[in-house]
């Protein structure tokens, strides 16, 4: 007597749709974490050139009167302007959006400048799940120095 097997007709597409959605839900964040990466990767870009900007926007300080060497100084404030006065006039700026010179910006010892920029990314395909775009946020530091 030969056993009856049931059906199976349909169930091989059935599985091979699962597994296509899975593949294509598995490429479209990947597309999204690439996009979010490669932005940020720019941002420090951006950053790494107001910090460098700001750190030459340093004054002499003293010398000390048994044969000191000068040093440069910086200014908070002044790091501040200079690094918001450079992303406003990089066209690199032009790409980001909600582009800001963060607070931390300045020089928390007088002789290094810390940008701080944050923007927001919008990634392809998933941008109506976040409409507002994924906050990202570039540090740099830089610090002039005075050699003979």
């Amino acid at each position: 007597m030969r056993k009856s097997r049931p059906n199976d007709d349909g169930q091989m597409m059935v599985m091979i749709l699962g597994f296509v959605a899975v593949a294509l839900l598995v490429a479209t964040v990947m597309i999204g974490i690439t996009a979010v990466y490669l932005e940020h990767k720019r941002l420090l870009s951006l950053a790494d050139g107001a910090s460098l900007a700001a750190a030459d926007s340093f004054t002499l300080g003293e010398v000390e009167s048994h044969g000191g060497s000068p040093s440069a100084v910086l200014n908070p404030a002044r790091v501040r302007n200079v690094a918001a006065d450079f992303v406003a006039r990089s066209p690199a700026a032009e790409r980001f959006d909600a582009l800001a010179v963060a607070g931390a910006t300045g020089s928390p010892d007088g002789f290094t400048a810390v940008v701080v920029l944050t923007a927001a990314v919008h990634p392809p395909v998933v941008n109506f799940l976040v409409p507002g775009g994924i906050p990202i946020e570039a540090t740099s530091t830089a610090r002039s120095r005075l050699t003979r």
